[in-house]
């Protein structure tokens, strides 16, 4: 009965209405959860200040020369940086002490009777999805104090230099309060939320959180060639149709 009513123009343009709809529908949504993905990258990254420590390579010799050296830095940018308040203040304090932190660095690998050469910078790295404690941070861009032994194809090691994440003890699984208080003082409300681990059990889990925050990371390339891909198939499908009713 409806083949009587309506035409297959009509059904043609009523089906690219409806596609055209979706799509707009999907971009905006993808525009939307791309930005807000940029935003909180964006503020964790401006506010947040690393340490990544890479080994000269696997070997267990080489691992534990990485944690000596890790410990030998701590040390002493725990001194540095333990009034300091602002982040820009700490990168200020870092750069500061680069050279000091390379000749830290190399006179605790000659300690240990061994010859690597040590880049020190600091600069802004990727970095994968970290725990310490009920505090975690999602993949992404961050600004980080790097120091590579030697070769750098070990397994490396990281934490947060500020606020002091490096100087606490996370292996109970619980951040000290103070510590989260100057997370809060340094990040939005919403990227505090992000980072934090539920407490709740009717909160929203953490992989969650994170899963909204990088499925849009670094795709709107991709995605404006799904909508492009969506469109010619649409055009196929209708083609064949009319080929077919013909």
């Amino acid at each position: 009965m409806l083949k009587g009513l309506i035409s297959s123009k009509d059904v043609k343009s009523i089906f690219k209405g409806v596609l055209g709809i979706v799509l707009v529908a999907l971009l905006v949504t993808g525009i939307a959860f791309a930005s807000y993905s940029e935003n909180v990258n964006s503020g964790l990254s401006q506010n947040l200040l690393r340490l990544h420590v890479i080994a000269n390579s696997d070997s267990p010799e080489d691992q534990q020369l990485k944690r000596d050296v890790r410990d030998v830095i701590l040390e002493y940018m725990k001194k540095e940086i333990k009034d300091i308040e602002t982040v820009e203040d700490a990168k200020s304090q870092v750069n500061n002490n680069l050279d000091r932190i390379k000749i830290l660095a190399e006179n605790e690998i000659k300690r240990q009777n061994k010859s690597y050469s040590v880049k020190v910078m600091l600069g802004n790295f990727p970095f994968p999805t970290k725990m310490y404690g009920d505090i975690t941070l999602p993949a992404g861009a961050y600004e980080a104090l790097r120091v590579v032994i030697g070769e750098g194809v070990g397994q490396n090691w990281w934490c947060v230099m500020f606020p002091p994440l490096c100087f606490v003890d996370a292996t109970h699984g619980t951040i000290p309060d103070s510590v989260k208080e100057d997370l809060k003082n340094v990040l939005t409300k919403e990227e505090y939320s992000i980072v934090a681990s539920a407490d709740e059990e009717d909160e929203i889990p953490i992989e969650i959180k994170f899963k909204v925050v990088e499925i849009f990371q670094g795709s709107k390339i991709k995605f404006s060639g799904a909508i492009n891909k969506l469109f010619k198939t649409a055009h196929e499908k209708l083609s064949m149709g009319v080929i077919q009713k013909k």
